[in-house]
């Protein structure tokens, strides 16, 4: 590791093969936890090159613990975190919706490093047991239309850098690597990121892969659709931006609707609360703007509005809440 990091401040970027050999090594325990800290640092001042991402990915997912389920229909639904503005759990209840409108949902999640609420620590706390049982997962998404691959149980590799990001307490390059790494290899994605750059580089994975995919980010640095501002969608039939009044025909909302809780009990009162048919109107606007455009990546033919109303049905008709309970119940 020690050339590596020399080779990295002296300017360079590592190529495909060298970054997939310096992950296969982390992943492996090769090297110690302050050589692992200053090859994470070296890219808070450095931008990710797309070939790393690339070499990174492919390691990552060599080191995976397999998982066989059928995801050729389901859609996975994770964002890259980091953008440090502690919202509410919304790709999780956004996931929960498509869930109760009728779409797999094969969701992969990780704990919160730089939120209070990752999308595992909320599950964990409102009763939903963790897996790596390929028979469970795939009968969950048979039955519910929704499973939740929890990302500590099938990248063991990484658990000493799990403990070294949460230490640091701000967002790495391993939030890009997130939404890249589900074992699943869902065939359609969305995917909210923390800044364009990200996106950008997303975007030409996902062309060289088969997903229908959508990327999402609010130009006021959220990594999703808040409908606080405008936001940049890029999927494989759209590059554009669209406001408020576009996604939703009203104005921008306020950010402190959004608030997320200052602890994980009150984050997990919240989500029940949204996904009780309680939320605000705030709240449940955002949702469904994102749980629109999640059923808009399975058919891009559908008109967005009518997306809309079946993400509405499923909310605020109590499928997506009696649909969660049987799959929390068993």
């Amino acid at each position: 590791m020690k050339e590596t990091i020399e080779y990295l401040l002296a300017g360079n970027s590592l190529d495909e093969d060298q970054a997939y050999q310096v992950m296969k090594n982390i992943g492996n325990g090769n090297f110690e936890p302050t050589q692992i800290t200053a090859f994470i640092t070296h890219y808070w001042y450095k931008p990710v090159t797309t070939p790393e991402l690339i070499g990174f990915r492919k390691a990552l997912l060599e080191l995976a613990v397999p998982l066989n389920i059928d995801v050729s229909d389901a859609i996975d639904l994770c964002g890259t975190g980091g953008d440090g503005k502690n919202t509410f759990n919304i790709s999780t209840l956004t996931a929960v919706v498509v869930a109760g409108a009728g779409y797999k949902v094969a969701k992969h999640g990780n704990y919160g490093v730089t939120s209070i609420s990752g999308s595992s620590n909320v599950l964990e706390q409102l009763g939903y047991q963790f897996s790596n049982n390929s028979d469970v997962l795939e009968q969950q998404l048979e039955s519910n239309n929704l499973t939740f691959i929890h990302a500590p149980l099938f990248h063991p590799a990484l658990k000493e850098v799990g403990g070294i990001r949460k230490k640091l307490g701000i967002k790495t390059f391993f939030n890009m690597l997130g939404p890249l790494v589900n074992p699943a290899q869902p065939k359609f994605q969305m995917v909210g990121v923390y800044d364009l750059q990200v996106a950008r580089q997303y975007q030409y994975l996902f062309q060289q892969s088969n997903k229908q995919f959508t990327i999402v980010h609010s130009l006021d640095g959220y990594d999703e659709i808040t409908l606080t501002g405008d936001t940049r969608i890029i999927s494989n039939e759209f590059d554009g931006i669209k406001t408020p009044k576009d996604l939703l025909g009203e104005n921008p909302l306020n950010p402190v609707d959004l608030y997320g809780g200052k602890t994980l009990e009150e984050a997990a009162a919240i989500f029940k609360t949204v996904l009780g048919g309680k939320g605000s109107n705030s709240q449940n606007a955002v949702v469904l703007s994102n749980a629109a455009l999640a059923i808009h990546t399975f058919n891009a033919s559908k008109p967005l509005n009518q997306c809309y109303q079946e993400a509405k049905e499923s909310l605020l008709g109590g499928k997506a809440e009696s649909n969660f309970n049987n799959l929390i119940n068993g």
